[in-house]
Formats: C-alpha cells, sequence, structure tokens
C-alpha cells in the first residue's frame, strides 16, 4: 500500500519531537484515532481484492502497533522526566519531628476494671463472666429474692418483651452480676474465689445512677470462712486502690436477701473544699454492700451449705471511679464530649494489669 513510509516517518518523529503530553496527544488521535489517517486506510482495505488485502492489512496492523509503541515509551519518558525533575528539587528532611498526633485516651471505667483485676489477682480471685440477659430466676430467685420483692418490678428491672405465645420464663437484662455467682456455683462447686465484673442495668436515672453500670461482685466460699475474712479482704483492696496506708472501713448491720448476715461498708473520709480525703476524717462514706453468703444461694448453685460458708461483696465501679479520680457526675461516664478525660487527667493507661505487666 502506497503512503505507509511517509506515515511512518510524519508520525514517528512527530513522537519523538513532542514536547509535552498534549502534543503526543494531538498526534495519537492524528494518527490512530478513529477519524486518524492510519484508520481511514484500513478502511479502504475493503475495496482491494482479497490479493492485496493479504499484504496491506498485516503491514496498517505493524504501522498501529508501531506508532502505539512509540506514544506509550514517550509517556513513559515524560513520567521519567518529571519524577527525575521533582528527585532534584525535592527533599526530606529525616532529622524533623514527626508531625503531632492526638494520643488517645482510656476511660476511667477501663482503667478502673484493670486496677480491681490486678488487686483482686494478686489476692487470688479469679475473673468469672456471665450472660447480660438473665432469666428471672437466676437474676431473682436464686438469689432469695422473692416475688414481691420492690427490686422485680418493673419500674426498677428492664424485662425483655415476648410474644403472647413464647412459653419461656421471663428474661430480664441482669441487675446485678450476683447471678454469675450462680452460674459459677453450678459450674465449678466450692471452694472458690472469683469476682464477677460487668455491665448492669436498672430503670434509674440521676446524678449518681443511670439506666446501665457497671458493677464487679466477689464471692469466696469455703469451709471456714467468716466475716472477719471479709472485712480484711475489703480493706486490702481499698487499701490498694485508693492508694492509702491507713484505711478504716465500718460495718453497719443491713438487709440482702442474698446474705445473712448483711452489712453496709463504710469508708472514713473527710471534705476539704470539696474535695474528698480517703482514710482520714470524722465523716464515713458508703461504699458497698456485703455480708455471708444466704444457705439458700449456695443451695440454688448446688453447693452444700452445711459443709460450706463464704462471703460476697458488691462495688459499682463507676461509683469508686467517681470517689478515686473526683468526677462528681455519673451521666458524665457516658457523655459524647470527651475532652473531660483529659480533666482528670486519664491521657493512657499505665497501671498493672491482670498478666502482671504494665498497661499503656
Amino acid at each position: 500500500m502506497q503512503g505507509l513510509d511517509e506515515l511512518k516517518a510524519k508520525y514517528l518523529g512527530g513522537i519523538a519531537d513532542a514536547g509535552d503530553e498534549s502534543t503526543l496527544e494531538d498526534l495519537r488521535l492524528a494518527a490512530v484515532g478513529k477519524k486518524g489517517e492510519v484508520a481511514l486506510k484500513m478502511r479502504e482495505l475493503g475495496k482491494m481484492t482479497p490479493e492485496e488485502r493479504q499484504t496491506a492489512g498485516p503491514a496498517l496492523n505493524a504501522l498501529k502497533d508501531e506508532i502505539n509503541s512509540a506514544i506509550a515509551a514517550k509517556k513513559a519518558a515524560f513520567a521519567d522526566a518529571i519524577l527525575n525533575e521533582r528527585l532534584q528539587t525535592e527533599w526530606i528532611d529525616v532529622s524533623l519531628a514527626g508531625r503531632p498526633r492526638r494520643a488517645g485516651s482510656i476511660h476511667p471505667i477501663s482503667q478502673v476494671t484493670e486496677e480491681i483485676y490486678a488487686i483482686f489477682g494478686n489476692l487470688g480471685f479469679d475473673v468469672a463472666d456471665g450472660p447480660q440477659i438473665e432469666t428471672d430466676y437466676y437474676n431473682f430467685d436464686a438469689l432469695n429474692i422473692p416475688p414481691e420483692h420492690p427490686a422485680r418490678q418493673e419500674h426498677d428491672t428492664f424485662y425483655i418483651h415476648r410474644a403472647d405465645s413464647d412459653n419461656r420464663p421471663p428474661h430480664v437484662l441482669r441487675t446485678q452480676t450476683s447471678a454469675v455467682q450462680i452460674h459459677h456455683m453450678e459450674k465449678y462447686g466450692a471452694p472458690c474465689r472469683v469476682i464477677c465484673p460487668g455491665r448492669v442495668y436498672r430503670a434509674d436515672y440521676d446524678q449518681t445512677h443511670t439506666p446501665m453500670f457497671h458493677q464487679f461482685e466477689g464471692l469466696c466460699l469455703d469451709k471456714d470462712i467468716s466475716m472477719a475474712n471479709l472485712k480484711w479482704t475489703l480493706e486490702e483492696f481499698c487499701r490498694t486502690f485508693f492508694e492509702v496506708d491507713e484505711i478504716e472501713l465500718r460495718f453497719r448491720a443491713s438487709h440482702f436477701p442474698f446474705t445473712e448476715p448483711s452489712a453496709e461498708v463504710d469508708i472514713r473520709c473527710s471534705w476539704d473544699n470539696g474535695q474528698l480525703k480517703i482514710g482520714q476524717g470524722d465523716d464515713w462514706l458508703e461504699i458497698l454492700g456485703s455480708g455471708m453468703v444466704h444457705p439458700k444461694v449456695l443451695a440454688a448453685g448446688g453447693v452444700d451449705p452445711k459443709e460450706y460458708q463464704g462471703f460476697a461483696f458488691g462495688i459499682g465501679i463507676d461509683r469508686i471511679a467517681m470517689l478515686k479520680y473526683g468526677i462528681p457526675d455519673l451521666r458524665a461516664f457516658f457523655d459524647s464530649d470527651l475532652r473531660w478525660l483529659r480533666h482528670y487527667g486519664f491521657a493512657a493507661l499505665d497501671m498493672p494489669n491482670l498478666h502482671g505487666g504494665i498497661s499503656r
């Protein structure tokens, strides 16, 4: 086919002399675009004899491929030139400090929970867990809470909705982690020493109550456990947690369905310009409830109350976090604006953890 050598020389020369990608694109369209000269030549193949097409067709395809290859090579050369220019003009000072990043903050509840794990781990307690949705048997009956008890009313407890045809026992969002004690006794029996931390739910909301909060229960069972063991355990915990050498606890007679005898526990404290000081002063502050496990609760967990006895206690994790770190409003723990974390000094976790190391 006449004129192919001229087209080849024309476009390969133009590609070689192109000074930018815009010129290169114009050459591509003029040569191999839909209306380019090579495309027009290919349309002439239909007017040729079979013998002529056998010669002209491969020649046109070869020219098209050669032009496309030359264009691709020229584009790569442009990219290399741009990169080389950047390498010559741009540089990085690796000795400069990195860009500052906002540091994350550990939540007070997470930090206090880690502290609890570490303290009771050193006292020989294991950690037990259980479901947050419980049957009313585990949440109430097994804990010796009678049917008429106010805690079983809907204004205090969140009941799970059931269809009219649902014959399963009522289910609730657990109101205390004491239910975990029953599960643990059923599975492992006695003796045992466990704490049961987790979320609990009650229909209440004000400065010191929220519908969901955090709690941990403690349970210690053996053949010769007494209130003296309970008192020592709680004193050791409070002394370590509040970081005060002199701790004095006061046990006041009370009533809980799941313990007998039962006691509210107060800690000696004082108030100085609105700041709470643990371990000194003439005031007392209630911090937890406790007592010896009721024989009916032991029996519900499959433990023989004639052979074993033990103590139990329950503490609000949120509450003791408020006391230790001076946080006045429980609802602040669930505020979406976490700037208050930095106000109370929670920049990073730097406390002993259950595994014997330092969590950061």
